[in-house]
C-alpha cells in the first residue's frame, strides 16, 4: 500500500539557500524574519534543511520550496486571523462618568491588534525565550564566580612563588655581580 501523503526526501542538491538567502525571501514576501528565527525554524523542523558543520560553527542549507511553503502558511494564518467577521456584541454596562478618571487613550496605531490565540502563542514563546536566557545568565554567573575564584588562587600562587624566588634571584644577581668585579 503506497502512502502518497508523505513527502519525498529532497536530494542534497535541492538544499541551496543559506540562512541569509532565506531571510531575504521572507523579507521580500513582506514577512521579515531575523537570522536567529530562521535558525529556530530549521531546528524545529518548520523548514527542510541540512545542517553542516563548518570550522566556524553550524551552517544550515535550506530548500527554497520549504521557505515558500512556510511563507504561504504565514500568509494563510494572517488571512484567517483578520477581523473580517463581526464580533459578538458586548454587554453594555452603564457607567457614570467620573471627573476623577482621565479619558481612555485611543489606539496607538491604525494596525488592528492580533487575535488572542496568536498573542498567547507569542507570549508563550517569549516566556520560553526569557526562561532560556535566565538559565543562560545563571550559568554565566556561575562560570564568572568560578573564574574569579581561580584568578584569586592564581594570584596567591604567584605571590607565593615571588616570595620564594626573591631570595634566590637576589643571590644569583649578587653572585653574577661579584663574579664580574673579580673577573
Amino acid at each position: 500500500m503506497d502512502d502518497t501523503s508523505r513527502q519525498v526526501a529532497a536530494s542534497p542538491d535541492e538544499y541551496t539557500l543559506t540562512i541569509e538567502d532565506a531571510a531575504a525571501r521572507y523579507d521580500h514576501a513582506g514577512h521579515p524574519r531575523t537570522l536567529r528565527s530562521i535558525q529556530r525554524y530549521c531546528a524545529k523542523g518548520h523548514l527542510d534543511c541540512l545542517r553542516k558543520e563548518t570550522p566556524f560553527g553550524e551552517k544550515y542549507l535550506i530548500t527554497p520550496e520549504s521557505v515558500a511553503r512556510h511563507i504561504a502558511q504565514i500568509e494563510e494564518l494572517a488571512a484567517t486571523s483578520r477581523r473580517d467577521v463581526p464580533r459578538q456584541d458586548a454587554t453594555e454596562v452603564a457607567l457614570e462618568p467620573s471627573q476623577n478618571l482621565p479619558p481612555a487613550p485611543g489606539p496607538r496605531s491604525s494596525d488592528p491588534s492580533r487575535p488572542v490565540a496568536a498573542d498567547e502563542r507569542y507570549m508563550e514563546r517569549l516566556e520560553g525565550d526569557i526562561e532560556f536566557l535566565r538559565g543562560q545568565v545563571a550559568v554565566k554567573d556561575e562560570q564568572i564566580k568560578d573564574l574569579t575564584e581561580r584568578a584569586h588562587e592564581t594570584n596567591s600562587l604567584i605571590a607565593g612563588l615571588q616570595k620564594m624566588l626573591t631570595p634566590l634571584l637576589g643571590r644569583t644577581s649578587l653572585g653574577l655581580h661579584e663574579r664580574e668585579e673579580r673577573g
